[in-house]
């Protein structure tokens, strides 16, 4: 039996020079500024084939010269490289419960245009919750072209099982086998005045969001393996590991939220019982603490004002999430060691309270006793690191990866 992996084809020219342009590209990106020169040592290019490659970068509007530098050697000063602030961008939508998110993000991954609706997308159907999403969208775009930005593509992010193109589960919004990316992207088209398609692609929010935090967050810097936790209605995970995703045999792994804390507790909207959104999730929590539970945003501020005043009822409410959060995560960590646990959503806002009784529940039952050891591992979200921001920047690296596929099909 062979069991030799299968050779790849050799690349011709073409292809070869395809990743050339990728790799100069993100070389200016990576530097901030650069010379031709300083990116031919960098990618260890020749100076010629750098400036080919640059000079198609310019004709494309990927890369600026920002006037002259000089390196202190003999010779002319070299044009200094930038990242354009115009052109190509990605557009992120997020999707939840409460509220809808519109993120442009350019190529240097600077946040230009947001936009935010809070609503309430229960019990709404799905067609018109994507056509709000849709309408919000289309202003982005609008935003954006002021800005001379034109999104490549169009990323939803979105709480729930989220596979090839369609939505199987959202038990919080009630959606099942919803296709999402078609739905949204015929709202859309609708909206467009030029009607051109944008591509679109879907996820699930809290993978968009921990990559958020992976490509933009300050609070990963130097680390590449963490868990990312986002508490909302719904309590969303994801796990980088080493610097990539891990999305499972069917891009469902992550789901923290329905992981049991007791087979005899409330019914979930899963249809399971005892989950951990039953106790750690925000109408948990605000319920908990005497807080009507459709309160949302709102609430979840009140929860904060209360639980700095040390009223007893807040405090405990905050206290008792935590020590399940805690639990739970502890199995998480036990399983994939990662570098540190990052809390996003409401979590995010609630850390100084909540990260108590979390670190103590950790420390307890991490089995390798390092989560002591090893200092400050649970950490509060950036506040950048958020599901539409991932989603752009998803957009994003496509085009870096490959800036022909997107000056070939002719841009936005």
């Amino acid at each position: 039996m062979n069991n030799l992996t299968p050779l790849e084809p050799k690349a011709d020219k073409a292809t070869v020079r395809r990743h050339n342009l990728s790799l100069v590209l993100r070389a200016v990106l990576d530097a901030g500024e650069a010379t031709r020169a300083g990116v031919a040592t960098h990618v260890g290019l020749t100076r010629a084939a750098v400036s080919s490659l640059v000079e198609q970068l310019l004709e494309y509007g990927f890369v600026t010269e920002w006037g002259k530098t000089s390196s202190g050697q003999v010779g002319r000063p070299g044009t200094v490289l930038k990242v354009s602030r115009s052109g190509p961008a990605g557009l992120g939508v997020e999707i939840n419960i409460d509220f809808i998110t519109v993120c442009v993000v350019d190529l240097a991954g600077t946040d230009r245009v947001r936009l935010v609706e809070h609503v309430d997308n229960r019990g709404v159907q799905p067609s018109e919750v994507l056509a709000r999403a849709a309408r919000l969208a289309a202003r982005a775009i609008g935003s954006a072209a002021e800005q001379d930005l034109a999104p490549a593509g169009v990323h939803v992010a979105l709480p729930g099982l989220v596979t090839g193109g369609s939505v199987r589960q959202a038990p919080n919004l009630g959606w099942q086998r919803v296709a999402v990316e078609g739905l949204f992207a015929q709202a859309l088209l609708a909206l467009r005045p030029d009607r051109r398609p944008l591509p679109v692609s879907s996820d699930n929010e809290a993978n968009a969001a921990a990559l958020a935090e992976l490509w933009f967050g300050a609070g990963t810097e130097g680390v590449r393996s963490f868990l990312y936790l986002t508490g909302e209605i719904g309590i969303g995970g994801a796990l980088v590991l080493q610097g990539e995703l891990l999305r499972g045999a069917h891009g469902f792994a992550g789901e923290i939220g329905h992981m049991v804390v007791d087979p005899d507790g409330p019914l979930c909207r899963c249809g399971a019982h005892g989950c951990l959104e039953q106790y750690a999730g925000q109408a948990a929590l605000l319920r908990a603490a005497g807080i009507d539970a459709d309160t949302g945003v709102q609430g979840v501020a009140e929860l904060g004002r209360r639980a700095r005043r040390g009223e007893p009822a807040a405090c405990a409410a905050i206290e008792g999430a935590g020590r399940r959060l805690g639990a739970v995560v502890s199995g998480a960590v036990n399983l994939f060691d990662p570098e540190a646990v990052m809390l996003g959503g409401v979590y995010r806002e609630l850390i100084d309270w909540l990260a108590p009784a979390v670190d103590r529940e950790l420390a307890r039952r991490v089995v390798s006793g390092l989560w002591s050891e090893d200092g400050k591992r649970l950490r509060a979200a950036s506040s950048l690191g958020d599901a539409a921001r991932g989603a752009a920047g998803v957009i994003v690296r496509e085009v870096l990866e490959d800036p022909a596929a997107y000056a070939e099909r002719g841009g936005a």
